[in-house]
């Protein structure tokens, strides 16, 4: 993994110490080179032994090897741009919309770095395996809920979905074990979504957060967590890049579960067709 991905990766569960490093480093990954472990420390005036335990917390064996891992990652992005070069200034380009897909591009790379593949098939075994699903999530995060549960309906999954707290409370109510509750929470603090969760809980069934990638109180409480890393230092970007990176996550689950079942996959294809069918004039 690239030092910048791993560094983006893990900046939300940073201390706010580890988050000033990380932050100049990103910022200043290619001027790196020419600083000391002491001149980055007096730069940010903070202590030197805690630059060199920022870097042995990323797993390097110090700030040497975290300076030199950053500079072939540097040397290989601008070997890859070069040979790009000729193509890069096409009349027409909207830079600020390439800038902005770049920027999603590396919070879905390192997310798709933090949720290791036995964490997907866990979720998509859990899918396979549930007699009914509910799905919640408030504001923003609603409209994964809402796209996911449609999805998972195309498939034949039993999906429910409430906007509603005290709807979702009652549906648990008939919930079973073995069946899964999966919580839409950016942030995994919303107390009333806890309760949720610990009740769903009581009956036995398993809980799926899908939060930021962040020590919270929900993603605490679950069976399975899936974790997003979305840094941005705009914050209207940040909120952004992390609904992209969220939909980008649930497509990944949605095609393991296309792909690991024929009979799914071709239930899926009659429903379409249906829809389409009805849809027609």
């Amino acid at each position: 993994m690239s030092p910048l991905v791993k560094i983006r990766s893990e900046r939300d569960r940073m201390s706010a110490v580890e988050r000033r490093i990380a932050d100049f480093i990103l910022e200043n990954a290619q001027l790196l080179r020419d600083y000391s472990s002491q001149q980055l420390a007096n730069a940010l005036g903070i202590s030197q032994s805690s630059v060199v335990k920022f870097t042995q917390k990323l797993g390097f064996r110090g700030y040497p090897d975290l300076k030199y891992s950053v500079g072939e990652a540097i040397g290989r992005t601008e070997d890859a741009e070069g040979e790009d070069a000729p193509h890069a200034e096409r009349p027409g380009d909207d830079a600020l919309g390439a800038t902005l897909w770049q920027r999603k591009a590396r919070a879905e790379e390192a997310t798709r770095l933090i949720n290791d593949p036995a964490t997907l098939r866990e979720l998509v075994a859990a899918l396979d395996a549930a007699g009914k699903v509910f799905l919640i999530g408030l504001g923003e995060d609603e409209l994964h809920a809402r796209g996911f549960a449609a999805r998972l309906s195309l498939l034949g999954i039993v999906a429910i979905r409430h906007v509603d707290i005290g709807r979702m409370a009652a549906q648990v109510a008939m919930s079973s074990p073995g069946d899964l509750l999966i919580v839409f929470s950016e942030h995994g603090k919303h107390a009333a979504l806890l309760k949720v969760a610990r009740y769903f809980r009581e009956h036995r069934g398993r809980v799926v957060t899908v939060t930021r990638h962040t020590s919270n109180p929900l993603r605490a409480l679950s069976d399975i967590s899936l974790a997003v890393a979305a840094h941005d230092d705009a914050s209207y970007v940040q909120s952004l890049i992390y609904q992209s990176t969220v939909q980008q996550l649930l497509d990944t689950v949605f095609v393991h579960l296309c792909e690991g079942d024929e009979a799914r996959h071709a239930r899926l294809v009659e429903n379409l067709d249906r829809i389409h069918q009805m849809l027609e004039p």
